[in-house]
């Protein structure tokens, strides 16, 4: 007679959550935000809700409503606007770009500053990358996709 073999029972239980990492010596949390050409440097620590970007005021910094809410989005989603300082150094690419890199380096820095805050994170999207660059202008071509006109005679 043949055995057959036992079947576990045991059920696969999920990774443990992440132990909350601790701050620099400053208190700081940081995080790295990149987009297109732009990448934002994201410092975060228990505050009053400041908000500064190159040394200056987000409304000063980003006069255009769709970028203001877009810096401000994690920490709306987290509940966290009030209560945490966000030091933002950023260079490189356009407004929106710009923007879209700060969003990146605030959720960043969020998921290091507490980690019971990334599945909020993550649902909304704000921890993934957006790996889309503009595409280089090809020889031969008017730009990278764009052909030059043809003449059959």
């Amino acid at each position: 007679m043949s055995q057959t073999p036992s079947i576990s029972t045991e059920v696969a239980s999920s990774p443990a959550p992440a132990a909350p990492k601790a701050p620099d010596k400053a208190g700081f949390w940081w995080g790295t935000g990149r987009r297109k050409t732009a990448v934002a440097r994201v410092r975060l620590k228990p505050g009053q809700g400041k908000i500064l970007v190159n040394d200056k005021e987000l409304d000063v910094y980003f006069t255009e409503t769709r970028d203001q809410n877009d810096v401000v989005l994690p920490l709306k989603l987290t509940k966290t606007q009030g209560n945490v300082d966000v030091y933002i150094n950023v260079q490189g690419g356009g407004y929106a770009g710009q923007a879209g890199a700060v969003k990146l380096g605030i959720s960043r820095a969020l998921k290091d500053y507490d980690p019971a805050l990334e599945p909020i994170l993550r649902e909304h999207d704000l921890l993934t990358r957006d790996p889309r660059k503009v595409e280089r202008k090809k020889y031969g071509q008017a730009g990278a996709r764009r052909r030059f006109q043809f003449s059959k005679r």
